[in-house]
């Protein structure tokens, strides 16, 4: 039997009060949220130790995986990331002053700039992004690789549902 959590109480609650309600997709978004926020509350502090924020690893973890000695442009990194632009700037002045990121012309193009990064921002992901994807295999300890997979693939097909329903509000 699965361990009953306080989501359940939530949905009893509503079966109570409201029994005409159907409230299995409050089960799975009550859950969705309550893991993302703990999780993200977990990676934040983990990520303060190795002193960058959440969005200063995410700028980092951008740029390293997109691979190449050339970087990004600042617009390219922004679509990746969905950001707006002036978030975006005030991260990549953060992370240059830090000497993690350098923007440099770009040789095609010299109005245009290219965000990439030195030394030190290569070496840093590269540690934080090794150190926490073993945080969250901690976190995710208690379940066996094929129901994780399960999850994964479950999770596949609810985010491609909420993306196909979510723009018709």
């Amino acid at each position: 039997m699965t361990e009953r959590d306080g989501v359940d109480a939530i949905v009893e609650q509503w079966a109570a009060e409201r029994p005409d309600l159907e409230t299995d997709a409050m089960a799975v978004f009550g859950r969705i949220y309550r893991a993302a926020r703990m999780a993200g509350d977990a990676q934040e502090r983990f990520h303060a130790r190795f002193g960058i924020t959440r969005a200063d690893f995410d700028v980092l973890a951008t740029l390293r995986r997109a691979g190449g000695a050339d970087g990004l442009s600042p617009g390219r990194l922004t679509a990746e990331m969905m950001l707006s632009s002036g978030g975006m700037t005030s991260r990549l002045d953060r992370l240059e002053k830090a000497g993690h990121i350098v923007r440099t012309a770009d040789p095609a193009d010299r109005r245009a700039l290219r965000v990439r990064l030195t030394d030190s921002g290569r070496s840093l992901i590269d540690e934080a992004v090794g150190a926490g994807l073993a945080q969250q295999q901690r976190m995710l300890a208690d379940l066996p690789a094929a129901r994780l997979r399960r999850i994964a693939d479950d999770l596949r097909d609810l985010l491609a549902s909420v993306e196909r329903h979510a723009a018709e509000d």
